[in-house]
């Protein structure tokens, strides 16, 4: 009999409960959000929530902010949203289980967080028109960026441009790598520059965040800008 990992048997249980499935697939928009908020979006009580989130921080899979009186969960960690992007990944690739056929909204599937970064088809676009012009390119575990990269996505303004200015000590594979697209099936970007990629098209107003939702709005000026910066068509 093959010897099976607790840990591996508590982490799928963690994980597989409907209540904490939703919560979790909320909190994958990268953002930290309050036992209240998590209570409403799976449908169950306050008190119930809480006993959900403490076994999700007990077992690692969140971490807490307290702020004043206010407590905030959010994912731990990015090794964490990997194992569950990953799950994703697989799910979107199995027949349903319900005779009724699954239809992704065209919304999700355009522009969406995948935790911290973009993917979509429009985070699939960008890093598409990047490779074929020779401004990152495929190395074993990441992405490495040209000086040509660097140029054009120092032109996307803050944060983006501080952090390719300082180069912070980090894995290569931490600083930029590719992450499957679980709805389009090819990379986009993902690791600190992928994080400062979205957060600099939020500052610019090019994306637009819409409440309670994983979905991103392209706006007209991104549209603009997408088009300009990586020949991106709407």
């Amino acid at each position: 009999m093959v010897q099976t990992s607790r840990s591996f048997i508590h982490v799928g249980t963690l994980v597989g409960d409907h209540a904490r499935a939703a919560m979790l697939l909320t909190l994958m928009d990268g953002r930290a959000h309050t036992a209240s908020e998590l209570a409403g979006v799976a449908g169950i009580s306050p008190q119930t929530a809480s006993s959900h989130l403490r076994r999700l921080l007990d077992g690692g899979i969140l971490a807490v902010e307290v702020q004043g009186r206010h407590r905030y969960h959010r994912i731990a960690s990015t090794e964490v949203a990997d194992m569950l992007e990953g799950i994703l990944r697989f799910s979107d690739q199995r027949p349903p289980l319900s005779p009724r056929a699954v239809r992704v909204d065209a919304g999700f599937r355009r522009a969406r967080t995948c935790y911290r970064h973009l993917a979509g088809e429009y985070a699939v676009a960008i890093c598409d028109h990047l490779l074929t012009i020779g401004a990152i390119s495929m190395a074993a575990d990441h992405w490495q960026m040209t000086s040509h990269g660097a140029a054009i996505l120092r032109a996307v303004g803050q944060p983006l441009e501080a952090l390719i200015a300082r180069s912070p000590q980090v894995t290569p594979a931490r600083y930029c790598r590719g992450c499957l697209d679980c709805t389009e099936r090819r990379p986009h970007m993902a690791g600190m520059v992928g994080e400062a990629l979205l957060e600099s098209f939020l500052q610019n107003h090019w994306l637009r965040r819409l409440e309670g939702r994983r979905d991103l709005q392209v706006t007209p000026a991104g549209q603009e800008a997408f088009r300009r910066l990586f020949d991106v068509r709407a």
